[in-house]
């Protein structure tokens, strides 16, 4: 489970983002960072009981702390969030799972974040083409409860080569197709988060379905894999 020692650790960091403070606290980063293992660990236990992940262990889940400052105007040096992904495996299974654990700011979901130039074109032709299996998972009542709407980054007006008048256009118009929702502090912190992680990522598998159907199949259905 996650600690307030994970909590208090991301807290004194957000204070203290330099590397010389880092250097002097190695040791909370340490201890922090093996909890996120274990935590990982166990959420890639529960995932291998309902889907097949590429990812080998909760450790190589976990993104790195250090920030790549090269071409940001924010030179501080470290993420003040701890977060993981875990890719589905074969070509057949599309999409991942994200987690991102900080004060005030923990996110659970997934999707497809950022997907190729070819992925997200024959997404969009898709689509065009049927838009009703995508519809209605979004629309699903509890899906739509539990994670509301897609996330991420939308063209302002729409894809070139696209009928601005389609009636899906506003699923033609994201760039990313991913779904979050958020966590109080509070359940971060109870034993069963965990559990509740693995039930939300659970929720993503009709998602998942119809997204990798998209993926993997030219417009007239045929495989191409």
């Amino acid at each position: 489970m996650i600690t307030d020692k994970t909590f208090s650790f991301l807290k004194k960091l957000k204070q203290h983002n330099n590397r010389e403070w880092f250097a002097e606290h190695k040791a909370l980063y340490e201890a922090s960072h093996e909890e996120l293992i274990a935590f990982a660990d166990q959420l890639l236990k529960g995932l291998n009981q309902f889907d097949q992940i590429e990812t080998p262990s909760g450790k190589k889940s976990l993104f790195r702390i250090y920030r790549d400052i090269r071409f940001s105007k924010d030179k501080t040096p470290y993420k003040t969030n701890r977060s993981g992904s875990f890719a589905r495996l074969g070509e057949e299974r599309r999409g991942g799972y994200y987690f991102s654990v900080a004060p005030g700011e923990t996110v659970v979901g997934g999707g497809f974040y950022g997907p190729s130039a070819a992925d997200l074109k024959l997404i969009r032709q898709q689509i065009e083409l049927d838009a009703e299996p995508l519809k209605a998972v979004l629309n699903e009542k509890e899906f739509k409860s539990y994670y509301g709407g897609l996330q991420g980054e939308k063209l302002k007006t729409y894809p070139r080569g696209f009928d601005p008048e389609h009636e899906a256009i506003e699923l033609l118009r994201h760039k990313h197709f991913f779904v979050m929702r958020s966590f109080t502090d509070q359940e971060v912190l109870q034993a069963d988060f965990p559990d509740q992680v693995l039930e939300a990522y659970q929720k993503l598998l009709p998602f998942f379905e119809v997204m990798s159907m998209y993926l993997t199949t030219n417009l007239d259905g045929e495989s191409i894999l």
